[in-house]
């Protein structure tokens, strides 16, 4: 497996992550089986950086990685978020990102993963209540206790990356980032390049989307979040097939697949970038895997740009916005 260095501060991961996000929720109905197969399948192929959340499940997807990952953690890293806060009952309690909760939170996912250290730890979303430095500073105050590794942030805007890396060095900035949603190239990526911060590109292949598998919205399962998604919904879902279309035309002219495809130009986008596609499939996870061998030329780069320009997409990435890009 390809490696990749995230941040300056050097974590060593593989080339390609494994999103675990709907292993337990939001896209159909969970099936532990098949999530444990395919992170065994994930393992065997040389996939070490494994990305979850405390309010996956909620609190079940770290407790999942606990069981399965615990005889391997001497050769993967677990990548972990805070701050979306969520009661047993999964009913969402806001955002918190208050210092005497930054402990509290990697205490609770230190249990549940099994493990004295977490290898990289995000603030999920930034709490639009507290200073980022305050949050940030709370952060490191883990790194120095050795409860934490290396630190990030998930869906912040430039000015409070700049902060937060000013308050503790920052390793990795996860955010969307796939051909439809390309807005990160504006400023985010480069405030990460400048500073030194790595990029995990979580939905790299657009929920599912880029694959090519989906005709309509009824192809999804009812109790699926992607059906209240507004790029899965109505006119915005016919729009953004015609954006898929010519996606398959071109990867079936290459003879790959579409999602090898979309991943791959993500893949091209830096050398400081790690996109975390997520599965539960053993399949579709090889699948993903043969991305890493797709080698686009200068004139296919271009071909993509013209097919999937920036703000191709119909509709935005979230009900809403409101908490993203803080």
């Amino acid at each position: 497996m390809k490696q990749r260095t995230l941040g300056d501060q050097g974590l060593t991961v593989s080339a390609l992550g494994l999103g675990c996000m709907g292993m337990s929720e939001f896209y159909s109905t969970p099936d532990e089986n098949r999530a444990i197969k395919t992170l065994q399948r994930a393992i065997d192929r040389g996939i070490t950086f494994f990305d979850t959340a405390d309010m996956y499940g909620p609190f079940t997807n770290e407790k999942l990685l606990g069981r399965v990952l615990s005889m391997h953690y001497h050769k993967v890293t677990i990548a972990t978020k805070f701050g979306i806060v969520r009661n047993e009952q999964g009913e969402y309690q806001g955002i918190n990102g208050r210092p005497s909760y930054v402990e509290k939170a990697c205490n609770a996912s230190l249990q549940r993963l099994g493990v004295d250290t977490i290898d990289l730890y995000y603030l999920h979303r930034v709490d639009p209540e507290v200073p980022i430095e305050e949050t940030v500073g709370a952060m490191g105050r883990l790194v120095e206790a050795g409860k934490v590794r290396f630190l990030g942030l998930s869906e912040a805007a430039p000015n409070t990356i700049r902060r937060a890396h000013e308050e503790h060095p920052l390793t990795a900035l996860q955010t969307e980032y796939s051909l439809w949603s390309r807005f990160p190239e504006a400023e985010i990526l480069p405030t990460c390049r400048d500073l030194g911060i790595g990029f995990v590109p979580y939905s790299p292949l657009g929920r599912g989307f880029l694959t090519g598998r989906f005709e309509s919205p009824e192809d999804l399962p009812e109790n699926d979040w992607r059906r209240r998604n507004p790029r899965f919904q109505g006119e915005n879902f016919q729009e953004n097939l015609d954006l898929v279309a010519e996606v398959k035309r071109l990867a079936a002219n290459k003879n790959v697949a579409p999602a090898q495809l979309a991943l791959a130009w993500v893949l091209h986008q830096g050398g400081e970038i790690v996109p975390i596609p997520g599965t539960m499939d053993p399949d579709h996870l090889d699948e993903n895997i043969g991305a890493l061998d797709v080698s686009l030329s200068e004139d296919e780069l271009d071909r993509i740009d013209e097919i999937a320009p920036k703000g191709a997409a119909a509709g935005d990435r979230y009900p809403d916005m409101s908490s993203v890009n803080r």
